[in-house]
C-alpha cells in the first residue's frame, strides 16, 4: 500500500538536529529493527509518539517533530489478510519479550520478521504495543526513506528550529 500524511516522532533530544537519521535505532535496535539496521519510528498521533518514547519507566525528555511522509510499498499489519499473506499474526508482531530475546540471542524473532519484510517493503503500518496503547494507536516504521520519491520524508520545520548548532529564536 501507499502511505501519505503527517506522522510524529518523539526522539531523544540528542538527535533533535537529525530527526531523519535513524541512527539511534541502528545503534540500539528496536522492536522492528536489529542493531545495525536503521529505522525511522513514527506514530500517527503525538500521543502515540509520546507513549512509544516513554516505555523505559519515568518520563524522559523528548523532542517531538512532525514529518510529511509519502512512501510506496508499506506493509499494512493492521490488515488481517495482509498478515495472513505473509504468514504472520498480530501475536508475532506483539512479542512481549523481544528486548530480552535480542539481548540473549542477538536478534529477536520479531526483528527477524522485520528484516524479512524490509526486503520487500519500505515500511510497516502497525499498531502500537506500548503500555497503555489502544487499538487505534498506530505507528509507521520506515526501513527505507529519503528526500525523494518514492520514499519521501520531510521534516516540518518552517522556522528552522531544529538547526545545528542551536540558536536563539529570532
Amino acid at each position: 500500500m501507499r502511505w501519505s500524511g503527517t506522522v510524529f516522532r518523539a526522539l531523544n533530544p540528542y538527535w533533535a538536529y537529525r530527526p531523519l537519521s535513524g541512527e539511534g535505532a541502528a545503534q540500539f535496535g528496536g522492536r522492528f529493527n536489529s542493531v545495525g539496521q536503521a529505522a525511522l519510528y513514527t506514530s500517527l498521533t503525538v500521543e502515540t509518539a509520546l507513549r512509544e518514547a516513554q516505555q523505559a519507566g519515568s518520563f524522559m525528555p523528548v523532542t517531538v517533530v512532525a514529518l510529511a511522509v509519502e512512501v510506496e510499498q508499506v506493509f499494512d499489519a493492521t490488515n488481517a489478510d495482509a498478515l495472513a499473506g505473509e504468514a504472520l499474526t498480530r501475536a508475532d508482531l506483539a512479542q512481549a519479550d523481544w528486548a530480552d530475546e535480542a539481548d540473549r540471542l542477538g536478534v529477536a524473532r520479531v526483528q527477524r520478521i522485520a528484516e524479512r519484510l524490509a526486503k520487500g517493503y519500505n515500511g510497516l503500518l502497525v499498531e502500537s504495543f506500548a503500555p497503555g496503547a489502544a487499538g487505534g494507536n498506530l505507528n509507521l516504521v520506515l526501513w527505507h526513506w529519503g528526500e525523494a520519491a518514492p520514499n519521501r520524508v520531510r521534516v516540518i520545520d518552517d522556522q528552522d528550529r531544529l538547526r545545528y548548532p542551536p540558536q536563539a529564536p529570532d
